[in-house]
């Protein structure tokens, strides 16, 4: 298990919490809280070691697509990028849903 931190800059800032996902095989959770600070700070839980670099670029990708200032809070076990995209995507959607 591998526990990671990540801060991206942002400057939409979100209302209400948000949870997508669920914490099974292949699968993660995102938990997206509001904040008062001035970047997007990101605390992963994750069962597979040794992908802080893969994190990191499919991160990069979502935030320069969507700035979302939040507080995330993500517990993985062990999905593939395209998951992880996909449920970034679906928060970010889940956001728009109720506005």
């Amino acid at each position: 298990m591998e526990k990671l931190h990540f801060s991206f800059a942002a400057h939409e800032p979100i209302t209400r919490p948000v949870h997508v996902g669920v914490v099974a095989s292949g699968d993660l959770e995102i938990i997206m809280r509001p904040t008062m600070a001035k970047q997007s700070e990101l605390d992963i839980i994750t069962g597979s070691d040794g992908f802080k670099k893969v994190w990191q670029n499919v991160l990069e990708r979502f935030f320069a697509r969507y700035p979302l200032l939040a507080k995330f809070e993500i517990n993985d076990y062990g999905a593939t990028p395209g998951v992880v995209n996909l449920r970034l995507t679906q928060a970010m959607e889940a956001l728009k849903d109720e506005q």
